[in-house]
């Protein structure tokens, strides 16, 4: 690729290393900062993350592996966030190097849970970067399909469109498929909101329910997902989009989803604890949920399944009454 951008992906999870692997289809040198010491001498011996997506094959001769954050952040101009939403404000904090002047992407699909922001608005309210340098890579895409170069789509918004397309040429490649958008905050609330449903899907999976309801609930989840985001960012989009429907329905649907996984085990009587010890990830719905049902609160939207979910994972209530009242609220 000609005159190509700096850019790095911060994050060590599953998330950030399909990431990597999807700029290293383009770019000769890719920055790569995660806070395993280990994990980073692993990559370049072994050629595999040791933790996750340990399947995919890296290239370590064309990735810039560091765990000084200060680091990538002074030598890179182009930084995706992919640290899960949960531990964003204490990375962070580990900060001396200021991202002024720099152009941020979010690949976090999350809330940040000390703001209850999103984590566009969050570098916006918190570190003065301007929406023109703020952007969201979403879905439809599970890391794991990445990994197996399976066909994949992803949506890259920004208000600036020349970023938008820089990012997405940066992406794109026989497997990836990319679409540019100028909803940053749609997408990126779409991005949290389709994990809360998605656990809602897990604990109806849990509880017993069938394909025929879970069709209902995800038809229902598209419909209060709309009402939400009208909310809080009124502008002309289209929800059946693959941004917002695509990402909703492969959450929801596929066993590749950490965050139904995490609902089924609720539904099935784990608690929020030892579902959470089990799974040995970060479910983004859970920390999600709490800061959705706050904002919902504040602008009135009707949202039976996130009350539901709320009510189950922080509310302490049963399961299965809290989904047999729901089932009345559903059409």
């Amino acid at each position: 690729m000609k005159d190509q951008p700096k850019i790095a992906v911060l994050g060590g999870g599953s998330w950030a290393t399909a990431i990597v692997k999807m700029f290293s289809e383009n770019l000769d040198t890719v920055g790569w900062y995660m806070r395993s010491v280990y994990a980073v001498e692993h990559i370049k011996r072994n050629k595999h993350n040791p933790n996750y997506l340990s399947s995919a094959e890296l290239h370590p001769e064309q990735l810039d592996l560091s765990n000084d954050i200060n680091r990538t952040v002074k030598e890179y101009d182009i930084l995706v966030f992919a640290i899960p939403s949960a531990f964003l404000k204490l990375e962070l904090e580990k900060l001396t190097e200021s991202l002024e002047g720099k152009i941020i992407f979010s690949a976090i699909k999350g809330i940040v849970p000390e703001t209850g922001l999103i984590v566009g608005e969050h570098f916006f309210e918190k570190y003065n970067i301007p929406f023109e340098n703020i952007g969201v890579i979403t879905g439809p895409c599970h890391a794991e399909e990445v990994a197996m170069e399976r066909l994949s789509y992803l949506t890259i918004a920004c208000k600036d469109q020349a970023k938008a397309t820089l990012v997405s040429e940066c992406l794109k490649s026989r497997y990836i498929r990319t679409k540019i958008s100028d909803d940053i905050i749609g997408t990126e609330y779409a991005a949290m909101l389709k994990n809360i449903f998605a656990i809602a899907a897990g604990i109806s999976h849990g509880l017993g329910y069938g394909d025929n309801f879970q069709s209902v609930l995800m038809s229902n989840s598209i419909r209060e997902m709309k009402r939400f985001i009208r909310k809080v960012h009124k502008m002309k989009r289209n929800i059946n989009n693959s941004a917002y429907l695509g990402d909703l329905l492969v959450t929801g649907y596929s066993t590749f989803s950490r965050n139904r996984m995490f609902g089924n085990m609720i539904g099935k009587g784990y608690t929020v604890k030892s579902a959470m010890l089990e799974m040995s990830m970060v479910a983004e719905g859970y920390y999600a949920t709490k800061s959705a049902f706050k904002i919902k609160e504040g602008n009135g939207a009707k949202t039976p399944i996130i009350d539901a979910v709320y009510e189950v994972l922080y509310g302490g209530k049963d399961a299965k009454k809290i989904f047999e009242k729901l089932t009345e609220k559903l059409n």
